[in-house]
């Protein structure tokens, strides 16, 4: 018996040796520039030949393979473009990580020679704190602006304002290249051009390393590096009706020591608007009805400069300049037709009308500064930003109303003023700290400093002088600091990859005005934990993500100044108002095919002292202004899908639905609702001969109630057609927004003694046709002899 137990455990004890099993892990990098190579293929075999493992290198040149058996083996590093390396590996029965050094490959000049260099990357990818959207070549994504690639992401959309919401939440931060800019205010996405843009980066569970502002996350809009040497650059040309003329040059150079940056951007643009409102109004036990017409004409002017350089000191030391020149000049008319009776009938009681001239100057210029220290151990970094930028904006209207009917009367004009500026300092500094191959912790602290005054004045003529209309006449000053810190720490067990942080923002503002009607000071002092977790199978990620975030109110949610413009309706905003907290919560999985790609996800937010807002009557005039409520607790599910059948055919969808519940009273009116939205979107490109290609695109959205609005349906489409010139050095470019003026926005709002409806159509249909033209000075042999920008 003891003779058979011995002969079993020696026939075991090969499996109970090779039952160890061994991590490798490693950088890699170009021998001669010392960049990381991403997507570098690694392949170890065993003596047979046979490929026991296999994979591709991070973003940062980064690879891990696990489950190795014991025994010699040898491990291939290949990329095109370079010599492959071959070395042997060998794993022992004592060692359960094996760490190699930094490996170096070759540039084999004779494949640049031959082959162009392009790496495909997919179009969707969760890491383990954000889902990232690669901007392709589609047609709708090469025409327009930022705004038209961010309707095409999934889960974002853009209004005909310019506000950008995030799965039907307009509670969002964006963010250019990891940083707040004034190219994300007053509407200055539209300065961007579309093909400037290499990637989205949609962040619905921010690690601690961002800020914890935007309940519904962040959306991060990365733009194209320089990464060839010597000089590039494009040129881009827009022509539109209505009016949407644009020249966008940028040109570069790179060198192993410097690389210059320069984009510049002229805009000239009309938008011709339509909106109608039906009123229905009870005085006294008497009814009023009131139909308004409105027709806007709007003219922007912009121009828009940005140019710096990152100098390469070392290896290891980078530090980036930059400027950004940001100056708009807006002219808008509207004309305003106010039709009143007294009952059902058609017997007017009176007809006005007022027309509005408003002329509007806005310049915001901007420094930024960053150093860059990287080490011999791959992916130690130190980061210093310093961010400097200041505004100034004007704005005039001149009014003039006019009775029509039953008699001819001109009243007396109306004028107002506003003016403001601004100054911000924002000063940061992050350290990344791997503790082995996998393993990192992180930390870093930051502090922002803002102040900004505003001056608004009304006046009404009297005779030959001018007075104050309504004692609207007021300077206020608003004054914000948050002083920040996070630390985050990540590591990773075989397929399982998690990451844990917590972040502290400690905020300071005031709020005065020189008649102390406003003399309000508010302290924010919260932490904000965050756990991201990731678990990748051999085709498909799972995700489950927490975060803790808050929504500060905006400066224009906050200023208690309303435009005179209509005589029905005015905006105010609320002082008093607090910010928003919310706790979001999401499991996401994402699934890959050789031609479909399945994205589905589950969400619950919970968001305290939800901001809305809320619509009044007083004195015949409907305010409108921004409100806390006790708070909205959000559900849904969200699904995205990729499809490509054929070479020559994609098939994009995607679709969100969710139910909510509101709670909250204000000035005694209860505004507790619950219900549910649905939007969805349909987007197919089809490649067509002779190079040419074609995209249409269908945006929906669903009914949205709250306790006292309603919004109709809305939807939208999209066409495109492009061409490819001159070897591929060009492209032509025509599309349509908003095809047919589908766009419309309805909305039905109820309140005591009164009802109305309003629809908006913001912008027309616009027909665009761009051409583009690309310029490359420079040998493709050293296309990789350059570093990396630091712009990141």
């Amino acid at each position: 018996m003891k003779a058979l137990i011995t002969y079993i455990l020696i026939l075991l004890f090969p499996v109970f040796v090779n039952a160890q099993q061994t991590t490798v892990s490693g950088k890699v990098q170009d021998n001669t520039t010392k960049e990381a190579l991403p997507y570098v293929s690694v392949a170890i075999k065993d003596n047979t030949l046979k490929t026991v493992a296999a994979g591709i290198t991070d973003d940062h040149g980064v690879f891990r393979l696990e489950e190795l058996p014991i025994g010699k083996m040898t491990i291939t590093f290949s990329f095109m473009g370079y010599q492959s390396l071959t070395q042997q590996l060998e794993v022992i029965s004592d060692r359960t990580k094996i760490e190699l050094e930094v490996i170096g490959l070759q540039i084999d000049a004779v494949e640049l020679n031959a082959v162009e260099i392009s790496s495909q990357k997919p179009n969707i990818s969760l890491k383990l704190d954000k889902k990232v959207f690669e901007v392709g070549k589609d047609v709708l994504s090469q025409n327009g602006s930022a705004h038209d690639v961010l309707n095409g992401v999934p889960s974002v959309a853009v209004s005909p304002t310019g506000a950008v919401s995030l799965r039907g939440n307009s509670s969002v931060l964006v963010l250019i290249n990891g940083r707040q800019s004034g190219l994300t205010q007053s509407n200055a996405l539209d300065q961007i051009a579309a093909d400037q843009i290499e990637r989205i980066e949609v962040i619905t569970n921010p690690s601690s390393r961002y800020d914890a502002s935007g309940s519904a996350g962040i959306i991060n809009i990365i733009l194209k590096k320089n990464k060839k040497s010597g000089f590039s650059g494009q040129v881009r040309l827009v022509a539109g009706s209505p009016n949407d003329s644009r020249l966008n040059p940028s040109i570069n150079y790179k060198s192993d020591k410097i690389n210059i940056f320069s984009n510049f951007s002229i805009r000239s643009s009309d938008y011709v608007g339509l909106y109608t409102t039906n009123q229905s109004t009870v005085n006294n036990g008497t009814p009023t009805l009131m139909n308004r017409i409105q027709n806007e004409d709007r003219h922007d002017d912009g121009k828009l400069l940005y140019f710096g350089a990152d100098y390469f000191i070392s290896e290891h030391q980078t530090i980036t300049a930059a400027f950004l020149k940001n100056a708009t000049h807006d002219n808008d008319k509207t004309h305003l037709l106010y039709d009143y009776s007294h009952d059902s009938s058609t017997v007017r009681d009176s007809i006005l009308t007022r027309d509005g001239k408003s002329l509007e100057k806005r310049d915001y210029s901007q420094l930024e500064f960053n150093f860059t220290q990287t080490f011999k151990q791959a992916a130690k970094k130190w980061t210093v930003d310093i961010q400097y930028d200041w505004w100034n904006s004007d704005k005039n209207w001149d009014l003039s109303t006019q009775r029509l009917s039953p008699n001819t009367l001109a009243y007396p004009g109306i004028r107002t003023r506003s003016t403001g500026n601004s100054k911000d300092l924002l000063v940061k500094s992050d350290f990344i700290q791997p503790i082995d191959s996998v393993s990192v912790f992180e930390f870093g602290i930051k502090t922002e400093v803002r102040k900004v005054s505003s001056d608004f004045l009304a006046e009404r003529q009297q005779e030959n002088n001018w007075v104050v209309y309504q004692n609207i006449d007021n300077h206020l000053n608003y004054a914000e600091t948050i002083a920040g810190a996070y630390t985050q720490f990540s590591d990773k067990a075989g397929r399982f990859t998690y990451m844990l942080g917590l972040r502290t923002e400690l905020t300071r503002i005031s709020i005065t005005d020189i008649k102390n009607t406003y003399n309000d000071k508010k302290n924010y002092d919260k932490l904000f934990p965050t756990v991201n977790m990731n678990y990748k199978f051999d085709a498909a990620t799972l995700q489950l993500n927490y975060s803790k975030r808050i929504n500060r109110p905006s400066l224009y949610a906050l200023y208690p100044f309303n435009e005179l413009t209509d005589l029905n309706a005015q905006y105010i905003g609320n002082p008093d108002l607090n910010p928003s907290y919310s706790d979001v919560f999401e499991l996401a999985f994402l699934k890959t095919w050789k031609k479909f790609t399945l994205n589905p996800s589950i969400y619950y937010q919970r968001e305290k002292g939800y901001i809305q807002d809320f619509t009044y009557r007083e004195n015949d005039i409907f305010f409108s202004t921004p409100i806390n409520i006790d708070y909205e607790a959000r559900s849904g599910i969200e699904l995205s899908a990729l499809y490509n059948p054929m070479k020559w055919l994609q098939v994009n969808a995607e679709m969100n639905f969710y139910r909510f519940e509101q709670k909250g009273t204000y000035q005694e009116k209860n505004l507790d609702y619950s219900g549910e939205t649905f939007t969805g979107r349909l987007s197919t490109q089809i490649k067509l001969p002779a190079k040419f290609s074609f995209q249409g695109r269908y945006n929906f959205r669903g009914v949205q109630h709250n306790a006292q609005t309603r919004n109709a349906a809305l939807q939208s489409l999209d066409i495109g057609l492009s061409k490819v010139l001159l070897k591929d050095k060009a492209t032509l470019v025509f599309d349509v927004t908003n095809v047919f003026n589908l766009r419309q926005n309805k909305s039905t709002t109820i309140g005591t003694n009164y009802l109305f409806t309003e629809t908006s159509i913001p912008n027309a249909a616009r027909y665009r046709l761009s051409f583009v033209y690309r310029f490359n000075l420079t040998d493709p042999k050293v296309i990789r002899q350059a570093n990396s920008a630091n712009r990141n």
